[in-house]
């Protein structure tokens, strides 16, 4: 099982040396599992994703007044050549940079690219100029914006449709603002027919703390409870405008589970040497397994054949660092198209992580978005028509994430969560013995995948250095 949020945030800071307020953009995402019919709140009220719906509000937003033309949404040029790779290779490559990033801080990690990429991938709808060329680079997109926008649609329905009712799957957005301050149409518009993305109306003015509590408990309907807290305490300002939230939960069967009774304590080798006792489930089944220069793939599918889990497992006990050296995109791809069925030995930690919250702000900003986080400089007049130096133009002032994954003999449940936050301003051969069969036994640390299969798409991202620690 696994789950993830995220959630971007808006407030206002003060400019000392011009002496103008700018509002700060809370953005919140975060993965789920089910859409429980949404509970009414005092402090906000949620707006059902139709176009009619959307069309009905705008008018009553703007009190039916003709808006002026704001210009394309979309910035005509990108920073790449478009068509370059495949939206599965973008999220991939993204995936892995931020994986590089977050493995500087020691122990476990578990997140969800897929759900980061994804909120700042509506985020970036309102981008405009060298803000959006600098996310672009970052988040790894080389395909025109209306494609990413359409690649991002065409995911998210096909893993809400849950296999037909084989595993759970489900991928939310939403959207929560201030009551009486306008965002564009055309930015709305996008964000409820690409990302399904419903406006819900707040006072963050009156009560953040209300608004920030409603927020967080969507995102735990969402995740089934798994992920709690995703925007923490203080996150939310009376200076806060608007966040987008990004819910991804998971929970899949294996088709070949583990059996219980084979399960044994049993020494599992940490990254800076000595061992831990860890429950070691264990099975000897025909899998996807690969042996490649330096390391052993499995590649262990979910009922309903969507989803699959690939794990790496270095050959040296400490070779995990020199593994992460050699990883890329390409390299992922060559490896789950050269597994093949075999009879394997296999041996997997039973393990439970909760990751985060953590902001993710440096991580992006190293990968090189810049100036979104920069209040005198970042341009998302895409999302309310504001541009520098205009007292309520937008900035990013955070981007929280938080993940939950849970692995047992039965399957899988995930979640994640991001809230991004905002400021204005071959042949076989057989050879004549059958070869002896491998045995791919995870007792030290490994890096492991949940990916949507069709595509290649790695939604979850993570690497067990301790099995015996839940963070």
């Amino acid at each position: 099982m696994a789950s993830s949020a995220s959630s971007l945030v808006e407030r206002s800071v003060l400019n000392n040396s011009a002496g103008a307020r700018r509002q700060r953009f809370r953005l919140g995402l975060a993965r789920t599992g089910s859409y429980p019919s949404q509970p009414k709140h005092e402090s906000g009220r949620f707006l059902e994703n139709s176009m009619a719906g959307l069309g009905a509000w705008l008018r009553g937003f703007f009190g039916g007044k003709e808006e002026p033309d704001p210009g394309p949404l979309l910035p005509h040029t990108p920073t790449r050549p478009s068509g370059s790779q495949s939206f599965a290779e973008d999220n991939n490559d993204f995936a892995l940079a931020m994986y590089r990033q977050l493995r500087q801080r020691p122990g476990n990690l578990f997140f969800s690219p897929f759900s980061i990429r994804t909120a700042l991938g509506m985020t970036h709808a309102g981008a405009r100029g060298e803000t959006a060329a600098q996310m672009r680079e970052a988040l790894r997109i080389s395909s025109p914006d209306e494609a990413l926008h359409v690649a991002f649609a065409e995911i998210i329905e096909r893993l809400n449709a849950g296999g037909g009712s084989k595993y759970e799957m489900e991928v939310a957005n939403s959207l929560w603002g201030q009551e009486g301050a306008p965002l564009q149409p055309g930015f709305l518009d996008l964000t409820a027919r690409h990302y399904g993305g419903g406006m819900n109306l707040v006072d963050f003015r009156r009560d953040a703390e209300a608004a920030r509590l409603t927020m967080n408990q969507w995102v735990e309907d969402k995740t089934r409870q798994k992920i709690r807290d995703l925007i923490p305490s203080g996150g939310l300002d009376a200076d806060t405008r608007l966040v987008l939230v990004n819910a991804v939960y998971f929970k899949g069967m294996w088709v070949l589970q583990f059996p219980k009774a084979a399960t044994r304590d049993e020494p599992f080798r940490l990254e800076g040497g000595g061992t831990v006792q860890a429950p070691l489930m264990h099975q000897h089944e025909g899998v996807q397994y690969l042996q490649a220069a330096g390391y052993q793939a499995v590649d262990l599918v979910y009922e309903g054949g969507d989803l699959s889990m690939l794990v790496l497992l270095p050959d040296r006990k400490d070779g995990l660092r020199n593994l992460e050296k050699k990883l890329s995109a390409r390299m992922l791809h060559d490896c789950v198209a050269q597994v093949r069925t075999r009879e394997v030995k296999l041996f997997l930690p039973r393990f439970k992580i909760t990751w985060g919250t953590v902001n993710m702000r440096d991580h992006l900003t190293a990968l090189g978005m810049l100036l979104a986080f920069t209040s005198d400089h970042a341009d998302f007049s895409g999302i309310n028509g504001r541009e520098q130096p205009d007292e309520e133009s937008l900035f990013l002032s955070a981007v929280f994430h938080k993940a939950f994954v849970e692995v047992q003999e039965e399957g899988t449940e995930a979640a994640a969560a991001t809230a991004v936050s905002m400021m204005p301003r071959s042949a076989a051969f057989w050879p004549s013995r059958p070869p002896p069969v491998p045995i791919f036994r995870a007792d030290h640390p490994f890096l492991f995948a949940i990916r949507e299969r069709k595509s290649g798409a790695i939604l979850f991202l993570g690497c067990i250095i301790d099995p015996t620690r839940e963070s």
